[in-house]
């Protein structure tokens, strides 16, 4: 980096940095240009506005793009083959029925929660949705309740998962923009997922459900129920899932207790997150594939056709990067460091806000996550903070960009289609969901942030 970028004017780096992100915004809403498109465009306007030299454009561009993708591209592929085995071998389907009944009817729809917070971490959200709401429909149409009843916890488990525990993409963007480890991420991510499924879910989900009465769809309750005696066992599926988690968790754990010590350069190895999900993905083929009936023709036919959507999110994502390095190399991030620090405001309220104010004018979570994460890593002196502090840090973009789910989001569509509502009461359900996932993890995460 030049010592030219490192004296650019202040003020005009802030209008750079208004009008860089007013383009990308204008790209995404008004002309509906494709997000990495846009993003880029806002990126490389940021550093001509700023001045800065061309060379340290291109630098940008290429730091931003390589050093992003080296932190979650293995990750992400794994992640969706892995999370694809377990949706063909009917293991989504075992434990959300395995559940339910183990929770009786009564309090299915804490059961419900729990499995989508737990499905949605390896799986993606609306592939999630799609193979576990057919259990929800069955379920209101045995009790003749409203289909919300059992829906919102759901959708709420789905969301928590989603959005705040890696191996799921948005996180582990965050983190790797952060440069944070991804345990202290999960075990914070955990913490904050509880509480927002318990509000966001059964509480919420109740309200919804007595307040108003959406039928189960009439395609659904002539559907036959599923053949139980075809799907894995319950324990196997809990057990594969957890491999990654307690490996990375393991990782950290040795980190810092004295202890474990001999135990570290293993775990240092196992509970590097590639290693884990490489580990976890193999167990997966072999256990839920192979042993199912699966060829190793269509093991590779099913995880290759899980790639197609992952193309897409690492472009999107890597070219968020490139809008961190751009704020970080004009010396953007300095100038808006200065402006938080003289606001006194905490990093995670930082964090939060940019992100939610990026997901209600876009919509996308992805492209929230990106930027917020985006601006908040190219802040200064975010390097000294401490891992519980940055993994709460990323716990709060993660909540920020779940809020507000409203016409500009794709998922406000498929819910409402799926389930059957009209756009108005999509808003009084689902979007105020989203927003209690959001703001409850986001509250979480601020009060573990003081003891950090």
């Amino acid at each position: 980096m030049s010592m030219e970028s490192a004296a650019l004017d202040p003020a005009r780096l802030v209008t750079a940095a208004l009008i860089g992100l007013a383009i990308l915004l204008v790209l995404i809403i008004k002309f509906k240009i494709q997000a990495m498109v846009s993003i880029l465009i806002g990126a490389v306007a940021i550093g001509l506005i700023a001045g800065m030299p061309f060379e340290d454009i291109i630098t940008a561009v290429n730091d931003g793009i390589g050093n992003t993708l080296k932190g979650i591209a293995l990750l992400v592929g794994l992640g969706s083959m892995f999370g694809a085995i377990l949706e063909v071998s009917g293991g989504a389907q075992t434990l959300a029925v395995t559940m339910v009944r183990r929770f009786g009817d009564r309090k299915a729809a804490w059961a419900l929660g729990i499995t989508g917070l737990v499905i949605a971490m390896p799986v993606f959200f609306d592939a999630g949705l799609i193979i576990l709401i057919p259990l929800a429909f069955s379920l209101a149409k045995r009790t003749n309740r409203s289909s919300l009843f059992y829906v919102i916890p759901l959708l709420a488990g789905l969301a928590v998962g989603h959005a705040f525990i890696p191996p799921t993409p948005g996180p582990v963007l965050v983190a790797t923009m952060l440069n944070v480890d991804l345990g202290w991420v999960i075990m914070v991510g955990i913490f904050c997922g509880i509480f927002s499924m318990i509000v966001a879910g059964p509480v919420w989900g109740s309200i919804c459900g007595k307040k108003y009465m959406i039928p189960v769809p009439e395609h659904v309750a002539e559907q036959a129920d599923i053949d139980e005696s075809k799907l894995p066992n319950f324990w196997t599926i809990v057990g594969i899932i957890l491999i990654p988690l307690v490996l990375i968790i393991m990782d950290s754990i040795c980190g810092v207790v004295p202890a474990l010590s001999g135990a570290a350069p293993i775990f240092g190895f196992l509970g590097e997150p590639f290693v884990a999900l490489l580990i976890a993905t193999v167990a997966a083929m072999l256990i839920l594939g192979i042993r199912h009936g699966y060829s190793t023709a269509e093991l590779e036919k099913i995880m290759t056709k899980s790639l197609e959507p992952t193309g897409l999110i690492l472009l999107v994502t890597a070219c968020g990067g490139v809008l961190r390095y751009m704020l970080q190399y004009s010396g953007l991030g300095e100038v808006i460091g200065n402006a938080v620090a003289s606001a006194n405001l905490p990093i995670v309220v930082v964090a939060f806000v940019v992100a939610a104010l990026v997901r209600i004018c876009v919509g996308s979570a992805t492209v929230a996550m990106t930027m917020a994460a985006g601006i908040v890593a190219a802040l200064p002196g975010i390097s000294e903070l401490s891992p519980l502090y940055l993994a709460c840090t990323t716990a709060a973009v993660a909540g920020g960009a779940t809020v507000c789910s409203h016409f500009n989001d794709s998922g406000f569509w498929l819910v409402k289609s799926l389930v059957g509502m009209d756009e108005k009461t999509t808003l009084k359900t689902w979007t105020i969901m989203e927003t209690l996932v959001g703001g409850t993890g986001f509250i979480v995460a601020l009060i573990i942030s003081l003891f950090a």
